[in-house]
């Protein structure tokens, strides 16, 4: 069966790859730190530029990490920054639905932000528990996009959290996806299913503008804006005002954001 024709609603502009090379074990994957052991085998499904991935590979001292993602130009850009002296990390492109791997053959699979941008994240949840050892896990953590919470009221932000909604549930995908984590595991045939949530939290001032200027960026700039203009969902004009709405409430001192993450580690 051939693979699904996914569309990636964020794209790859430095605006969304400035928001994933932020990203870290601490403050993206903490919940699976626990079943991390230092001779693991891992694989990083969906690893965008790599700065988890390279976080595991350092804290799996006698282990392998493998991270994967279907761009060449990630994978190309993720394998250039891995730092000197770090020889148990690589990086390949490839598809999740059709890992190029055996049967049982990591201890961990771990994927961050990666289910709510496929349109059957189920079929992607048991082919990563096919090459998942028996005692191994698959963990995985999405953000839910409806649970997004922020202060003050700005109606631009309400405008924008709209039209994502729209146009990444029109790429035949789940932006809400933390919420359904579970049930997806369930339904992927998953022993065992254990759920938590985290969030993010942006409020002080450097935060608040790196959120902020990030997606500012990202609505004028990225796949998201060409998809909603050729989509007929939005303007120039339209997007140009909800980038300003967010540089606008990034102004704000007492601004804060939050941004809610389902969580699951799934036992095959």
């Amino acid at each position: 069966m051939d693979s699904p024709s996914d569309v990636y609603t964020h794209g790859h502009h430095d605006s969304v790859l400035r928001s994933h090379r932020w990203r870290t074990v601490e403050n993206s994957a903490a919940y699976l730190i626990p079943h991390l052991r230092p001779d693991a085998r891992l694989l990083d499904v969906g690893c965008g530029p790599g700065t988890i991935t390279v976080d595991l590979a350092g804290r799996l001292t006698d282990g392998v990490v493998l991270g994967l993602d279907p761009s060449a130009t990630v994978i190309e850009a993720a394998s250039a920054a891995v730092p000197d002296g770090l020889v148990n990390v690589s990086f390949v492109v490839g598809d999740v639905y059709a890992l190029d791997a055996c049967d049982d053959s990591y201890d961990v699979v771990h994927a961050h932000q990666v289910l709510q941008h496929l349109s059957n994240p189920i079929a992607a949840l048991r082919e990563m528990r096919r090459v998942c050892r028996t005692h191994g896990v698959v963990a995985a953590r999405d953000s839910d996009y409806s649970a997004m919470t922020w202060f003050p009221a700005v109606p631009e932000l309400d405008e924008w959290l709209a039209l994502y909604l729209e146009l990444a549930r029109g790429n035949d995908a789940e932006p809400d996806a933390g919420r359904h984590l579970r049930s997806w595991a369930l339904e992927a045939g998953f022993s065992r299913v254990e759920s938590s949530a985290s969030a993010w939290c942006f409020a002080e001032d450097p935060d608040r503008s790196w959120w902020a200027d990030m997606w500012a960026d990202r609505v004028i700039e990225s796949a998201f804006a060409t998809q909603a203009i050729e989509r007929g969902l939005a303007t120039e004009a339209d997007l140009a005002r909800l980038s300003a709405g967010w540089r606008r409430w990034a102004t704000a001192s007492d601004g804060w954001f939050a941004v809610l993450h389902g969580e699951v580690i799934a036992t095959p």
